[in-house]
Order: structure tokens, then sequence, then C-alpha cells
């Protein structure tokens, strides 16, 4: 090898051991997490009391968590712990209270309880915010919404706020679904984006941030610490990072994919495939018919989207863990089994719509509508009043193209990859 290229590869070895980064870990996506210790990021928080906002998913490639990291550096003084829906360790199912963290001893103060957006008291002894959550894509998946409290928290107390980004598990290229009620405002919150934004937790507090300096509102004093080897059209299982399921029904990238459709059974009386191995991949009731109802979903010819006949029994546990107590507890449900075979091209939130249209067509004296909980999850009541009217599909999709583009134009300015 000449002299030339030996210098060069060292040169690049030495770039990324500067960064924290193993040599043979350099094709894989290097999280914000790993970055934070370079000499780039790390005096940001040299010196500083810190408030961490994580869980379970706060892993460093390595498999070590970043509570752990911070705790036992020398250089830092990590002060308290705030945990998401699910909790820090991710084990909780329902609504989360404070305790303490059994391993290092340090206060978990829940932000999905009660109190949803850290108060001044809570931040009295922090000098700096640090947020690193796995997200999966989806508007309703709620740690982004504990994102942009945190945020807010930090604008108004003036501390500084880090993002460490991580990959948007179901890619950063597709954009659908209505924003509701609050389209055509400024995107200061996870009310104005739509069901699937195709944007990292970095890019959503950036975005956030900027738009809330827009309205005279308070910024935070913001930092994203950004990946690199990512790209937009990266789904998780590319990135070369371990998958960890990111809530207790969260099993797979398949779950995760289907996510924003099948979701919206949450608002009705048909089961998502909670209590199984395989949730929120089934549709499923004790008096559907498994094959009308596929025959429908496919009559439709959803791209990327196949359904056949399938059952299951909602059980309590999942994976370990004791799950909010699921619809038709013990019962066997029927109905269709859902297929992603083409993830690329399938739309999860129009598929959302044929989805709640077939089941009316179908059944619509059995199908309940859980009006608070589905309009909650759309932003708005007209998916549901329009499917009720019996305005077909196609039409209920085409009246969300305006605010849709609205949001992409916002969108595209605070892309950072």
């Amino acid at each position: 090898m000449g002299g030339t290229m030996r210098v060069l590869l060292i040169g690049i070895m030495v770039v990324l051991l500067a960064d924290g980064v193993k040599a043979e870990d350099s094709t894989r996506v290097i999280i914000g997490a790993e970055r934070l210790f370079s000499a780039e990021y790390f005096p940001l928080i040299e010196g500083k009391r810190i408030g961490l906002v994580t869980n379970h998913t706060g892993l460093l490639p390595d498999g070590r968590h970043l509570v752990d990291v911070l705790f036992e550096h020398e250089k830092v003084e990590l002060t308290a712990l705030f945990g998401p829906e699910h909790g820090i360790r991710g084990d909780a199912d329902t609504h989360v209270a404070d305790g303490k963290d059994l391993k290092t001893g340090l206060p978990v103060i829940s932000l999905y309880g009660k109190v949803r957006k850290p108060t001044p008291e809570m931040l009295q002894d922090i000098d700096v915010l640090i947020f690193d959550i796995q997200d999966i894509g989806a508007r309703f998946y709620t740690y982004i919404a504990t994102m942009r409290h945190v945020l807010e928290a930090a604008a108004e107390q003036g501390i500084p706020y880090l993002v460490l980004d991580r990959p948007n598990a179901i890619g950063g290229e597709y954009v659908d679904g209505p924003v509701g009620d609050h389209a055509l405002e400024p995107v200061i919150g996870v009310d104005q984006i739509p069901v699937v934004h195709g944007m990292t937790v970095g890019e959503l507090a950036y975005m956030f941030n900027e738009e809330r300096g827009k309205q005279q509102l308070p910024k935070a004093a913001l930092t994203v610490v950004p990946m690199k080897n990512y790209s937009r059209d990266m789904w998780y299982d590319e990135t070369g990072l371990p998958w960890i399921k990111p809530s207790p029904n969260m099993l797979s990238l398949t779950t995760a994919a289907l996510y924003p459709m099948t979701c919206l059974l949450e608002g009705t009386n048909v089961s998502e495939g909670r209590g199984t191995l395989r949730p929120f991949e089934f549709i499923v009731a004790p008096w559907i018919d498994g094959e009308a109802l596929s025959a429908q979903l496919n009559a439709y010819g959803l791209v990327g989207l196949e359904a056949k006949t399938g059952e299951l029994v909602p059980g309590e546990m999942v994976d370990g863990i004791k799950i909010y107590p699921p619809k038709y507890l013990g019962e066997t449900c029927y109905g269709a089994e859902l297929q992603v075979s083409d993830r690329i091209n399938f739309q999860s939130a129009k598929a959302a719509v044929y989805m709640l249209h077939s089941l009316y067509t179908i059944y619509p004296e059995e199908l309940e509508w859980r009006e608070s909980r589905m309009d909650g999850l759309w932003k708005t009541k007209s998916i549901r009043e329009k499917i009720l009217a019996g305005m077909a599909p196609k039409e209920i999709i085409t009246a969300w193209e305006e605010e849709l583009a609205y949001f992409r134009q916002v969108r595209e300015k605070y892309l950072l990859y």
C-alpha cells in the first residue's frame, strides 16, 4: 500500500475515533447519542447539571444506556431523569408515576401522568436538558409530544436543550394524512403535523422551535446533535443499528409500518391485535367474517398491502409485559391479517381510511365508534363524519391534499438529511 493511501486511511480512523465511533462501525448510522461525547458537542454539557429525557431506547450501539454513561462520567453531573409514556425502562402500558431509577438512585419524573411539561420546580437544579428517545414516525406516537413539551419548558426557563437525533423507523420520505382542525397554522407542535410526518425527532424539534420564534413565542437554546451516515430513504433495518422495541406493543418494524393505519382502530370496537405478539397487524373482532373483510380490503387494490383471513385470542401479557387490558380479552376474534408486501409504496395513512370504510360498509350495525378517541387520532371529526355520510375513500383523501401540501412546504425548510 502506498504512503499516501496509508495516511488517508489513518486520517479517516482518527476522525472516526475522535467522534466516539469505532472504525469498524463507520458504515452504519452514527446516532446523536454517540456524537454527544465528541469534541464538537461535549463542551455543551461539560461541568453541567443534566436533566435527561429518555427511556429504554436510549442505548448506545454497544449496549450501554446513556443514563449509565452520563451518571458514571466524571465531567458531568446527571441530576434527574424524565420518563415518557411507558416509563423510563419501557415496561409500563398505562400512565406512569414518579419514582426512582433502581440502578442509579436518581429521581425519575414522569411526563406521562398528570404533568406533561416539566414545571419550573422540576428544572431548578438543571443546567441543560437532553432528549434521547427512539421515535417511529407517526403523529400519535407520544414521544414527539413529550419532546415538544420539554422544548417549550426549556424555552420558557432559558435552559439549553439538546436533542440527540435517531432515525425515523419507517423512513423519512413518506408524508401523508390529514393535519386536522389546526391545518394551515404555524407548525409549532404535533397538532399541526399530519399522521405520517416523514421527519426525525431532531428535525421536528428544529422545525417546532424555529416556527415558535416566527410567532414571537419563546425559542429554546436548541442544539440538534445530528446523525452521520443517515439518509431519508432508510428504514430502521437499513441503519445497521439493533432494533429495540420502542414500546410494549411495538415489537417489530412491520408493526411500525402498519401502526399509522391500524392504530385508528383504537377509535372503534374492533381489535388491532393488542394482546398478541403481532399487535397492529390484524383487524379482528368476534363478529367479523374474515373472508368477507379480507376480500373487501383486497378489492381496493391498495399498493403494498395484502389481507388474508386470520384469528387470534388477545391475552394480557405481551413479550413479558402486562399490557393495558386489550379488547376482547380471552375471546376468539376473527378478521383480516395484514401483510406489507411493498413497504416503499405502501401508504398507511390512506389505507386507514379504506380500512374504516370497509368495516362500516360490511358492519354498519356492529361497528361502534369511540368518537373522542377516533377524532383525537385524526385531529378532526371530519374523517369519521364523511365515512358515516357514505363518502368514498378517494374523496375523503383528496380533501386533505391542500393542508398536506402546506405542511410539506414548511417541512422542507427544516430537513437535516
